[in-house]
């Protein structure tokens, strides 16, 4: 391989890394902005609030408008299965390097 064909691939590596790695540290950031949120929704989802609230929705209580996603029985199980699952990812990639 000629000299500067080799710098050309190396130049390309390093812009593609450098780029990955601003990302994944940005998208890291905002990940952990929210654990404190994930914390509170896994201790609402099954407590005796969130029963309440299920309950009181399914019996027509709440406003028509409510945005009311928490209170479906698979929205707050699957994120926090998806987050158990990035947890799992990042050990292990951790562990890789």
């Amino acid at each position: 391989m000629e000299q500067a064909e080799r710098i050309r691939q190396m130049e390309q590596r390093l812009e593609k890394a450098s780029a990955a790695t601003m990302e994944l540290s940005a998208a890291l950031d905002k990940y952990l902005d929210v654990q404190e949120a994930i914390k509170m929704l896994s201790d609402y989802y099954g407590s005796e609030d969130w029963k309440k609230d299920f309950a009181d929705d399914e019996a027509g209580l709440l406003p028509s408008d409510l945005k009311r996603g928490v209170l479906s029985e698979d929205g707050i199980w699957n994120l926090l299965s998806d987050c158990q699952e990035l947890n799992v990812r990042l050990r292990e990639a951790i562990t890789k390097m």
